[in-house]
Parts: structure tokens; sequence; C-alpha cells
């Protein structure tokens, strides 16, 4: 893929000067006068910024007319006069900016007709080729000139491609006569990944060539797959500067019009002039590179002949193909326009897989070879690489035929160790590495798990999508299931989490998964497997601390409901069983646990406070409300301190319930399902938020005194006493709130798009300081208003299950139907009507404000359709508040806070996930918004119709 992805957005200045930062650009500039022309050349390849800092023509005019003497020639600009006036020898006039020319062939094969068969066999996933004859029969070979495109799509805007986080788009018939006027260096280019969505006509033109139509990400939903098909229109000099595609996918790029030169290098050889910056907390690969047509001008001269990339002259109507992992540059020659697409096949899915795994050493080594290894890691790999005859496991991708390497070899390169730290790179970066699956596995992080490990921010799609992914290739894809079952060992962990399901399932005499059991299913955050009848969770999100705390406080809410019988209670799945299974002296064990007291392999983990009921729920709900406080506005980078104890897995076994997923019948439903799921949902939310809460009793009450401070006018701090136990539970929430409240600026900024950079900025004068005015608590929280309530916090389309109402047979039979072994006479297609029957998962289970509930339903389930809502609170009857206005007159709160939207806006601002990128996305007229009044109405104005207040 031809790919120019904006990088987020961070300072140059301080990856390009190291310890020079420290120093102003003044004093720099001031320092780069004192050099030598030569040498002020010399420091303009160190780095980008460095790149720009020299090439500055004040500098050049200084060091010029500083060095001259006699009779001057001016050569068209300071830096080419000073250069020539350094009497360079031959070989190193080149270095000189040139006119580059090229010539059409370069080293990439060029085939015509080529069979699937032999590309799998000679290309796919080993090195690149150019294609002719692929695109012949498209109707975009004659229609994708700049003429053609302008008469039907002048008015359409496109995308923009430019060095900066910011997403910019401009009309296409802004762009041509851009193009036609500009003379940047490095000039905007369209790249344009929603252009089938914004002209869908453009995707009548083309068509996958039949070698690359094998997609595994194609059987995500549109929404959910990540970007993979780009329209690039980009001048002359325009062009994208080096990178590895996303996610190590191949790509494929039919060039319609003009000449495109391509540099490629094998995975694992950086480019001269280029970083990559690996974060070691949460995988983030970030790569610092000079512009295309900068690295042809500066640092493709300096290389030497076989150090050159591969390299090759695309013209009209050809394709080319870039495998998984190989680094490419890209400079057009002339006005282009082409289109690509990236895709995930057999021969690359590992490698996919392995990008998205826990961890970040393998993903700098993907990129970056053997140069990301420090000296011990290098040595280390070194021994346990295996050997076979005088073969490494490893071969050698540099331009050169395969070479065996020998025992020698290696002594030769763990020789270079003590060489000089440059010498030794380039030795490394010479011999290659081996892009071998089982190789680069070697750099996985064994200690980090799938489920409780931050999730780079850099992968292409995320958690819940990788889960859904691997789950329907394995139930829709069953004959390639031994290649899945390789790429979710990888990146999920499936292999140890099957042996932890094996132990469960001999313990509660359940029987053995069958092979379609293997993987867990949905998208959740904790592993879950259907296995016969039953259903067997394993709590393992954010680490051991925070699964306690989500299993004891759904076994109390359980416990709960056998007490009181609620309405809720037939649709809500029965609990079997519970328990923890853990690794001991390299074996799992098994015990069983409700949740109360503390079992010893617990005790030993330290996790549990001084103050513990023994024999209640130890880990019941409101101690989780407290870790929840005081996780809350902790560092907003998102890490998450590491869990030392990622050998003990709390599980919960209920039965199966039948029927399925609402996620999995959104686009079957009719309106008349939908309106009926939206009543059956308020019905059952009302009867959820009705339900008495454990009381916040006097050893939770006095550890959570202990922890909230109330900061005063003059900034130090007090504990606040309570006069009621219910002020005491609104104080938990409350101060959580306000804690959060600290860093939401940072952390919207840290999500960025869609969420509107202007409206974050303007966040801390529309929520409110003190959040006891939100809630209607009265001064000094002497008294409240309501109760706090049970909320389910993650009602979301794969937490519904639903089951057929009336199912066409071929006897005509429309009854209700009993389904067996959750099969559907008939099957699917024949159900014409579905019913909602359960909510799932209770493991997100909280005490608080009912109004928090919405935010899922409405706009995961409802997708925003605000007559759902209406119908949903029809049913749900129960109301959210008492007015203020009965306690406060003044204007503020006629004017705020007796909007039910305010509050609800302020909590999806708030919350701990990316609400706020889903109300952007699906209300995407809402990023010109000028204020959050403007937002918030449009989203959540249906509640202020709604008889919410007492």
């Amino acid at each position: 893929m031809e790919n120019s992805v904006n990088e987020a957005h961070r300072d140059r200045r301080i990856d390009g000067l190291g310890n020079l930062r420290v120093l102003p650009d003044e004093i720099l500039c001031g320092i780069l006068e004192l050099l030598t022309p030569r040498d002020a050349a010399r420091v303009a390849c160190v780095s980008s910024v460095m790149y720009i800092m020299c090439n500055e023509e004040p500098l050049w005019m200084s060091l010029c007319l500083k060095g001259v003497s006699g009779l001057l020639q001016y050569k068209g600009s300071w830096k080419k006069t000073a250069l020539h006036n350094e009497n360079l020898p031959d070989e190193y006039k080149e270095h000189d900016r040139r006119p580059l020319h090229f010539d059409d062939n370069g080293n990439v094969e060029r085939i015509k007709d080529i069979s699937l068969k032999d590309f799998y066999d000679t290309y796919d996933a080993k090195k690149p080729v150019m294609l002719t004859g692929l695109a012949d029969t498209w109707p975009a070979r004659h229609k994708w000139t700049t003429e053609q495109l302008l008469l039907n799509y002048g008015d359409v805007a496109f995308k923009i491609s430019q060095r900066s986080a910011r997403k910019v788009s401009m009309k296409l018939k802004d762009y041509v006569s851009y193009t036609k006027v500009q003379h940047d260096e490095d000039p905007l280019y369209i790249f344009d990944e929603k252009f089938g969505e914004v002209a869908p006509s453009l995707l009548k033109d083309y068509c996958v060539p039949h070698i690359f139509q094998e997609d595994y990400f194609d059987i995500l939903d549109i929404d959910k797959r990540p970007s993979y098909r780009w329209l690039i229109i980009g001048p002359q000099r325009s062009g994208a500067s080096w990178h590895v595609d996303p996610a190590l996918t191949s790509a494929w790029n039919t060039l319609l019009s003009g000449r495109k030169r391509w540099a490629l290098y094998p995975p694992g050889k950086v480019p001269l002039g280029v970083t990559v910056h690996v974060n070691e907390d949460d995988g983030d690969v970030n790569i610092d590179t000079p512009s295309s047509l900068q690295w042809w001008l500066d640092f493709y001269p300096l290389l030497a002949d076989e150090d050159k990339p591969i390299e090759c002259t695309q013209l009209p109507g050809e394709t080319i193909y870039v495998p998984s992992g190989w680094w490419h540059c890209v400079l057009n020659l002339d006005t282009t326009i082409a289109v690509t697409q990236n895709f995930v096949n057999s021969n690359n899915f590992e490698f996919v897989c392995l990008d998205m795994a826990p961890g970040y050493r393998h993903k700098g080594v993907c990129r970056a070879g053997l140069l990301a290894l420090d000296e011990n890691s290098y040595e280390n790999v070194r021994q346990n690489m295996s050997y076979n005859g005088e073969n490494l496991s490893y071969t050698d991708l540099s331009r050169k035929e395969k070479r065996a390497k020998t025992h020698k070899d290696v002594d030769d390169v763990i020789n270079e160790i003590t060489m000089h730290d440059a010498t030794r790179s380039y030795n490394l970066w010479k011999d290659g590495f081996s892009y071998d699956i089982n190789f680069l596995s070697l750099f996985l992080d064994k200690d980090r798990d799938h489920y409780s490990s931050l999730w780079s921010s850099g992968n292409s799609i995320g958690q819940r999508e990788l889960r859904e992914w691997l789950s329907k290739l394995w139930i829709q894809k069953p004959k390639m299931r031994e290649l899945i079952w390789k790429g979710a060992c990888i990146s999920l962990n499936a292999d140890k989490w099957l042996e932890c399901l094996l132990k469960i399932c001999a313990f509660h005499n359940l029987p053995s998964p069958t092979d379609d059991e293997r993987l867990p299913v949905g998208s959740g955050s904790n592993p879950v497997y259907l296995v016969g009848n039953s259903v067997i969770k394993i709590f393992a999100e954010e680490g051991l601390e925070a699964s306690l705390y989500g299993f004891g406080a759904e076994l109390e809410f359980y416990s709960l409901l056998h007490e009181v019988n609620s309405p809720i209670r037939k649709h809500i799945p029965n609990v079997l069983a519970s328990g923890i299974v853990y690794l001991e002296d390299g074996s799992y064990t098994n015990i069983t646990w409700d949740g109360k007291g503390v079992p010893g392999v617990i005790a030993k983990s330290n996790l549990i406070i001084n103050k513990c009921d023994i024999d209640g729920f130890s880990f019941g709900v409101w101690r989780k409300k407290l870790l929840e406080y005081r996780n809350a506005g902790k560092s907003v980078d998102g890490s998450v301190s590491s869990d030392t104890h990622a050998s003990i897995w709390p599980y919960m076994i209920t039965k199966r319930c039948e029927g399925k997923m609402f996620a999995d019948l959104r686009d079957r439903l009719s309106w008349e399902d939908a309106k009926n799921l939206a009543s059956f949902l308020g019905e059952q939310l009302g009867n959820l938020h009705l339900l008495p809460h454990p009381p916040l009793n006097i050893l939770s009450f006095s550890d959570i005194e202990d922890e909230l401070i109330l900061p005063d006018t003059n900034g130090s701090t007090a504990t606040v006493t309570y006069k009621s136990n219910t002020a005491a539970e609104w104080g938990v929430f409350t101060r959580t709130l306000a804690r959060k409240r600290k860093d939401v600026s940072s952390r919207l900024t840290k999500w960025g798009d869609p969420i509107p950079s202007k409206l974050i900025e303007k966040i801390d004068e529309y929520i409110p300081p003190d959040f006891s005015k939100l809630l209607n608590i009265t001064e000094n929280f002497l008294s409240a208003c309501k109760p706090c309530s049970w909320i389910h916090s993650d009602i979301m389309d794969d937490n519904i299950y639903m089951e057929p109402s009336s199912v066409s047979t071929s006897s005509e039979n429309t009854e209700d139907v009993t389904l067996v072994d959750n099969g559907f006479p008939g099957g699917i297609d024949e159900v014409k009507s579905w019913r909602p029957s359960y909510i799932l998962d209770f493991s997100n289970l909280s005490i608080g404000d009912p109004i928090y509930d919405l935010i899922p339903i409405y706009l995961d389930v409802f997708r925003g359709d605000s007559d759902l809502l209406h119908r949903f609170l029809e049913s749900y009857k129960i109301p959210f508040a008492n007015n203020i206005s009965k306690h406060d007159e003044s204007a503020e709160s006629g004017q705020k806070f007796d909007r039910l939207s305010y509050v609800a806006m302020c909590y999806c601002i708030l919350h701990d996930d990316n609400v706020l990128g889903a109300i952007f996305s699906i209300w995407e007229e809402l990023r010109s918004a000028k204020s959050w009044e403007e937002v918030e109405l449009r989203v959540w104005g249906e509640l202020n119709n709604y008889k919410g207040f007492r």
C-alpha cells in the first residue's frame, strides 16, 4: 500500500535534537554558523529537525560569504554556491541537488497474465512484483483522468494527506487548482480511505484483481474492519515517505495515470535517514522519516550500489504488489491517479496477528530487524537460534541471492558487537534477518496477557474487533482452523486459555469443548466459552485485582436477585458454579468459590485490604467502587500497572441461553422487532434500577471516608463528614467524577479524531466544578435527592440475547417455537421475527446514577435513534431525579442543571471509554459544532421531553 497515514501529533524537536533540545533555536542557529559548509551538510543528515535547520538559505548565505574571497559565482541557491566553492571531488558532486532522472525499468520483476498458483508460490509474502494486464478491462483505465474526474466529482471533497494529525479535506476542483500553481517541495496529495463512501460510483470503475481476492478482513462489517482501500491523487514531487504497511498487511497498488517511482527494502532493513520509535508502554510504533523527495535528493546519493533499494518506475495500467513487512517509499514523477488496497490472506495472516499481540519488542523487530535489539537481547536470541546442519533458522533477505549462513557467519556477527556502534549497526543491517513467524515470535512478551494488557493505539483494529474477527473466522472458515488457531495463539493467548478451560470442565464434570468451542466467543474483555449447555467466563480484564471485584460484584448481585425475586431474574442466566483456576508449579489447580470470604490463594496475593468482611462479599460492589475511585484520574497515557498475579483467574459458569446475540441479528430485525427490544430494555432497566443495593456498611465506609478528601476553597484538603448513608454513597460517586475531571482534556486530546479539538478546549467551562449540583445534592452533602442504584454499565449489542417469536416453515406453522440445541427449524433465514430474552454479562456492575446506563444502550444498541430512545423511556417510567428548581432558583440551574440532557452529556465526556468518538461518528455533522450545548441537545435532547423529574 502506498501510505501516508498521519502520525499521532508529537514534538519532533525532542526526537530530532536529543540532548540539544535544551538549547533555544537561536543558539543552535548561532552554533551552525560556526561550522564549515561541509560539516553543515553532514549535520543536515542527522535528523529531520537538523535537516530543516541546516537547509535555511540565510545560514548558507552566511557560510558562503564567510568563506568566499575574490569573484563570487552564484549557482542558483546559497547552499549550491557554498558547496561549489568547497571544490568537492567529482564523486561527491552528485550530493548536490540535481534533477532526478529514472529509467522505466528498475529491478522489480515485471510479469503479465500470472496465475493464482504462480503468484502464491513465487511472490505472495515473499517479494515484490510488477504485474501488467490486471486492469486492462477496468473502466477506470480511461475514466480516471484529471479531466474526467473533475467533470464527475469536481464538487466532492476528498481527504488530503499531510504531515499533521489534523484532518483536512478539499473539493477536487480546488485541489486540482492547487496542483497547477503550487511549487511545494512536499506537495499535498489526496489520500482518501473513504472515497467509496463519498463517491460510491468510483467503486464500479475497478475490481479487486483475481490474485488478491482472498481477504480475511472482509468477514468483518464495513464499520468494524480497518481502513483498507484508498484513492490516491498527487502532483509531481508528492508521494509517500518510507513506511511499513499497517498491521503488516500486504498491498496492491494500481496506477491509472502518470508515473510513480518505487523504492523497497525487505523487512527489517530500515532505510537510511529513517528512525523507528517503539513505545515500550503500549507498543505503538512511530516512524521519523524524511519526505519522499527529500530522501531521493539527500539520502539516496549517499548509498553504495549494493545498499540501494529495490526500485522501479510504475507505468499507467501496472499493478505493484508489496508483501507484508516490506519498507517502501513512493515518489510521483508526474501527476498520478491510483487506487490501492491492503489485505490479509493465508500467507500473511500470522504476521498480522503477531503485530496485534500485546507487548512492544516484537513490533520493533518486525520493522527494524536485529537493529531493534540491544546487545544483551541480541546475544540471547543468537543462543536460542536453532541450527539445521550449516543453515541457521533465519535467512538473508537482501537484494542478493539467498545464501546459507554458517556457524562462522554468526560468530562474525557476534564479534562485531565489540566494534563501533555504527559499524556494527551497518553490518547487522546488511546481513538482514529472518522474516519468519517462528523466529519473530521469539520476541513476544510472554508475560503480557492479551485480555489484561494495554492495547497499542497504533493497531489497525481495537481489541473488541480483533476478538470478534478471530471468532467469526473460526466459525465461518472451518477449513482454515489450523492457521486461525496459530494466529489466535499469537495474538489472543488461545492456547493458554484453552488449558484453563479444559481444567474447569474436568473439575465440574462438564463435557470437553468440541472443535467448534475451542476459541472464545464474542468481543468482550474476558474470555467466554460456549461448552455444551454452559457458558464459562474467565475473569481476566485489567488484571487480578479488577477481576476479583468484577467477579465479586456479579456474585453479590446474583445473590440479591435470589433474595428479592425481582422480575428481571428470569431474563438473566442462572449461575451454575463459580471458582478460581490458578497456575502453581507448572500445573493448573481449581477451587470452588462463591465470592464470600477470602480463599487462601487470594489471601497470599496481598491484594486484601486490612478491614475485610470475611463472611460477606469481600470483593463486593462497594469495594469495587473504592477501587474505581482510586484508579480515577491516573496517568493520562492510559498505562496500567503491571499485574504480578497473572496466573490466578476467577471464573463463573452460567446456563447457556437459547437464541442469538443481538449483534448478529441487528440487520435482520424489523422495525417492530427493534421497538419491542427498546420496550424490553426500558422495562428491565427499570427493574434493575429499583433493586435494593447493598448498604455502604461501616467497614466499607471507614475505608472510603479515609480516602475521600474534599479540596476546600484555599486549595487545602479536608475529610468530608457525611450525615446520612445516602449522602456517603453519592460522595463516592461524585468524588470519582471529580478525579476523572482533572485529566479529561488530556484524555480526550489523546483520543483525538473525531472529537473536535475546539470543543476539547471548552471542556472546563461546560462541566461543573461541583458535581453535587449535577445530582441535585444539597450543600455539604448533608442529604441527597435520591438513593443510588445498581447500574449494569455495559448493555451493548453483544450483551443482549434474542430468540425467534415466529418462524416460517414448510408447514406454514408460525407459532412460537422452542429451539433445540440452539438450532433453528428451517435455518436462521426462516425466522420472521425475534423477541428479546436475556441480558448478559454483569461483570461491569456498579452503583451510581441510572442515567449512566442510557449511554451504551442509546449509542451502541440504538445507534443514536431517538425514536427507540423514546420507546425505551416510555417503558422505563421511573423519574431520574428531583427537580433542582425546587432547591435552587438560580438562572444557572434553569439553564443547565434542570436538563437531563446536560447530565447525560457530562457523563459521556467523563466516561472511561471513548464515548465521544462514538457520538461524533454517529452524528458527523456535530464535528463542526460550536459548543457542547449544541452537541448535548442534538444527541440527548429527547431526554428533556421525558417526565424524568419528580
